[in-house]
C-alpha cells in the first residue's frame, strides 16, 4: 500500500497481516479523497476502524491537522503504530486500541469534534446507523463535516441522518462508498 497524494506521496506503508482486516485500496481511497476536495486546510479526522491506517495517513498527507485512529486488534494497532513511525507523524495521532463505542464515550468526554469521519467496519460486523447518530446526538460533529461510510455494495443507508444528507455514492468493485454532510 502507498499513500496517494500530498506530504507523503508515493510512501509505502504495510498492512496487518491477515484477514482481520481488509484495507482500503489505493485506487479507492484516492477517489475518495479526490472527491473531498484533494487537499485540506487543517481539522481533525477520526478513523474508527483504522485497520493500516493508510485513510487517517492519507488524511494528514493531504492537510489535515491530526486524526484519531481506533482499531480492537492488537495487529492492526501495532501496524498502525509502525506506519506513524515510517511517516514521523506521531505528534498528529492519537492511536486507541478499543472497541468503537468505548472509543467514542472517550472521545466524547474529551470534547472532539470532527471534520471529517471514516467509517470501515468489517463488513459483517458493522453498525454504521448507531455510529453515526452517536456522533450526531453528541455534537461530536461540526456543520461543515462529512462522514464517509465504505460497505459492501449489497449495503444500504438512509438518505439522511438529522441534518447530514446523503450527497453521494460511488461504486467500486464489491464496495461502495457513501457521503454524507
Amino acid at each position: 500500500m502507498r499513500i496517494v497524494a500530498g506530504e507523503f506521496s508515493s510512501r509505502i506503508i504495510e498492512a496487518p497481516k491477515g484477514n482481520e482486516t481488509r484495507p482500503t485500496l489505493d485506487k479507492v481511497r484516492e477517489a475518495v479523497f479526490s472527491s473531498l476536495g484533494s487537499y485540506f486546510d487543517g481539522g481533525t479526522f477520526l478513523d474508527l476502524y483504522a485497520g493500516s491506517g493508510a485513510n487517517s495517513l492519507e488524511a494528514i498527507s493531504r492537510g489535515m491537522d491530526n486524526a484519531v485512529l481506533v482499531d480492537i486488534s492488537r495487529d492492526a494497532i501495532e501496524c498502525i503504530k509502525r506506519n506513524i513511525e515510517t511517516l514521523k507523524v506521531r505528534d498528529k495521532c492519537r492511536v486507541l486500541k478499543m472497541k468503537d463505542f468505548k472509543a467514542l464515550k472517550l472521545l466524547k468526554e474529551e470534547g472532539y469534534i470532527f471534520d471529517l469521519v471514516y467509517l470501515d467496519p468489517p463488513y459483517k460486523k458493522q453498525h454504521n446507523d448507531e455510529v453515526i447518530k452517536y456522533l450526531i446526538d453528541n455534537k461530536m460533529l461540526n456543520n461543515n463535516s462529512r462522514i464517509i461510510i465504505e460497505s459492501d455494495i449489497e449495503d444500504e443507508y438512509l438518505d439522511s441522518y438529522k441534518e447530514f444528507k446523503k450527497i453521494k455514492e460511488a461504486k467500486y468493485g464489491q464496495t461502495k462508498i457513501i457521503y454524507y454532510g
